[in-house]
């Protein structure tokens, strides 16, 4: 069911540096920061061969990376994305596993303009899974 990794996602204390970090000290390509008030973030995307890191900065004061920041002062993975066709195919068939969506249930538009959907990471060995539609 499951396509290729999109990205990891990585939660940053300093949106700025880590971007610059990426660029100078690794000499990838750093994309420019955008604000996704629906999911409560900045993002910053750093293109590589093979799929994409995502780093995620707190947008506003009910940011769910501003929780994750204070009990991960220097940051660190905050999820992992994977690529699925049909996401409500997906969704339904995981539900149907036992596995918990996040939210209401229903995708909402990521990032990269497409739907995507939160599995509880209790259910996927700790780590916060992120589905996107293809």
């Amino acid at each position: 069911m499951i396509g290729r990794l999109n990205h990891v996602a990585i939660a940053v204390p300093d949106l700025e540096a880590a971007s610059a970090q990426y660029s100078s000290a690794l000499g990838a390509k750093v994309g420019a920061p955008q604000d996704e008030p629906d999911h409560g973030v900045t993002v910053v995307f750093i293109e590589l061969p093979n799929t994409k890191i995502e780093l995620l900065y707190p947008l506003g004061d009910n940011s769910p990376i501003a929780g994750f920041l204070e009990k991960n002062p220097s940051g660190g993975i905050h999820h992992v994305c994977y690529e699925v066709e049909d996401i409500l195919a997906a969704r339904d068939h995981l539900k149907e596993t036992g596995a918990r969506v996040l939210g209401n249930g229903e995708p909402k538009i990521g990032a990269h303009g497409k739907p995507v959907l939160f599995l509880h990471p209790k259910d996927f060995n700790g780590c916060l899974v992120e589905l996107e539609q293809v």
